[in-house]
């Protein structure tokens, strides 16, 4: 098959897959909830979670006039992916369109979460993310400076269950390695490579909810758990409001 060809064809393809987009990824609804949130409590017993938030890194080749947009923390150039994932791995929110160079929580500002995530705050229902991320009613983030036992079981509990959206990326670079920053960068314009990805997210969750097992050689992949689009980014802030909200939560919880 010619280049011409196949560009043709990978077009068609990401256009039909993105037509159903909401039938493979969605966030959960209010009569999903109770299980969602057990799910996740099943972990490291942290309450009212239906979701974990993270960015990863996915390369990608850009012209020099841009390459500073696109450039990250570590010096390469990629696409920064936020993404929302459930205990068990499947994709419920995906933001693919923001270059290397975009803070995390810049992205969870620009992206659609705020607006998914009010409906459930009558639920007390939050997502957990890193120190990369403010704390806030609808997400919790670790303890900067822990003081007491408490404030200690619950980072330690926080820091179990945020492993959740570790390993979802190992799963999804696993399987679709093109995605891997080891295997380089995708050959294409920004805004079809934020499209591939997207689509990826969706075979993601089909092929999870399809068990369809890993090939032998995709089970040999050396993936770390640490989130490889990690850049070291600067810590949230926390409000007062918030900061109390989260110590309501550990004084309830982990005292």
């Amino acid at each position: 098959m010619s280049q011409p060809m196949f560009s043709n064809v990978l077009r068609d393809v990401l256009y039909a897959l993105l037509k159903h987009l909401g039938s493979y990824v969605w966030f959960p609804q209010h009569a999903e909830l109770p299980t969602v949130k057990a799910a996740f409590y099943g972990v490291a017993h942290v309450p009212h979670v239906i979701g974990a938030i993270d960015g990863t890194h996915t390369g990608l080749v850009t012209p020099r006039s841009s390459e500073h947009v696109s450039r990250n923390r570590k010096n390469f150039n990629s696409v920064n992916v936020q993404v929302v994932c459930l205990a068990d791995q499947y994709i419920s929110q995906v933001t693919a369109r923001f270059p290397g160079s975009v803070h995390d929580s810049f992205m969870l500002w620009d992206s659609n979460i705020p607006h998914m995530m009010a409906p459930h705050t009558r639920d007390r229902a939050c997502l957990i993310g890193d120190s990369g991320y403010p704390n806030l009613p609808c997400l919790l983030t670790p303890v900067r400076h822990p003081t007491t036992d408490a404030e200690d079981h619950y980072n330690e509990a926080h820091s179990h269950t945020g492993r959740v959206i570790e390993r979802c990326f190992g799963l999804l670079k696993a399987r679709l390695q093109y995605l891997q920053i080891s295997g380089g960068a995708l050959l294409y314009n920004p805004q079809k490579v934020c499209q591939i990805i997207v689509a990826c997210c969706m075979l993601h969750s089909l092929a999870l909810r399809s068990h369809i097992p890993l090939l032998d050689a995709e089970e040999g992949v050396a993936v770390p758990l640490a989130n490889e689009g990690d850049m070291g980014c600067d810590e949230g802030e926390d409000d007062e409001d918030t900061a109390d909200s989260r110590a309501e939560l550990i004084q309830q919880y982990f005292n």
